[in-house]
């Protein structure tokens, strides 16, 4: 038996097909197609599309004989891709000092007919074969030569489609991630924008309507009141000796006394009146339809 020897392209060779990513896929129908019409149109038992890898022959399609791989070493298709551009034809196996003692031969699937047209991409890079296989010598007619070059270009094809099948299942799933990672951005982005407003409308001591949400409150409510034509009422309320009461008890207990007063002050009107920090110890309540 002679091993074949290795394509001058080979590291190119493999990388064309590992970008494929279809070795230990699983069957599909339009290669079992192929390898159907194949032994059909070759009147032969069997037939497969065959990959050729770094140390293994890979099946991706096999009809007739169930082969998943077999060792390089003893693959007939790795003589076939040797020569992208021809069909090899092996009439008798066991007149073939390539093949005489070759495993497949002399054993399981006993092969004694082989021909296999290369499976080449654009860039001339032969993966693989489409071959038939017969257990009896033989010889392929001219039509049926042509009819399986014929069906190897659309083996070729085949796989050319796959790929860019993956590659655009690659490409929307990408954008699904991207489109799910902007969505994400943009919600957290909304959500610390709300907490910049908030913060730049609130009192951080009291927790409520600081002076600038107070300006904005108070410019709307006076809109409001002209247009409707309703009364609105200011209130403005200053805790008396405050100072006193912050050099007796401290700051601390100053600033408690203001959260518990701004409070009280919330809890003492309407919903719909605006409660707001004027500034140190004064206090200012909107009190729309409201008169004196």
């Amino acid at each position: 038996m002679k091993s074949a020897e290795i394509p001058d392209n080979e590291t190119e060779r493999l990388q064309a097909l590992r970008e494929l990513e279809i070795l230990e896929s699983v069957p599909e129908q339009g290669f079992d197609d192929l390898t159907l019409l194949a032994a059909t149109v070759c009147n032969t038992p069997m037939s497969f599309v065959s990959l050729i890898d770094q140390d293994r022959q890979w099946f991706k399609s096999a009809y007739g004989f169930a082969l998943q791989q077999t060792s390089r070493d003893v693959a007939f298709c790795a003589h076939a891709v040797l020569e992208p551009n021809d069909v090899m034809e092996v009439p008798d196996t066991a007149a073939d000092d390539r093949f005489a003692d070759n495993p497949l031969v002399t054993g399981e699937p006993r092969i004694r007919f082989y021909a296999g047209a290369p499976l080449v991409t654009e860039q001339g890079h032969a993966l693989g074969t489409l071959c038939v296989v017969d257990q009896r010598p033989r010889q392929l007619e001219p039509r049926q030569r042509e009819a399986l070059r014929a069906l190897a270009r659309q083996a070729a094809a085949q796989l050319k489609l796959r790929s860019m099948h993956r590659a655009l299942e690659k490409a929307l799933e990408a954008a699904r991630t991207y489109q799910a990672e902007l969505e994400e951005y943009q919600s957290r982005l909304r959500k610390l924008n709300m907490q910049l407003h908030t913060r730049s409308i609130t009192d951080p001591l009291t927790g409520i309507y600081n002076r600038l949400a107070l300006n904005q409150q108070l410019s709307q409510a006076v809109s409001h009141a002209k247009r409707a034509r309703e009364p609105l009422s200011l209130l403005l309320i200053d805790a008396d000796h405050f100072k006193a009461f912050n050099d007796s008890f401290g700051h601390q207990a100053g600033d408690d006394a203001l959260r518990q007063f701004a409070q009280v002050v919330r809890h003492s009107v309407r919903e719909a009146d605006t409660v707001a920090r004027y500034g140190g110890e004064e206090f200012v309540v909107i009190l729309p339809a409201t008169g004196s």
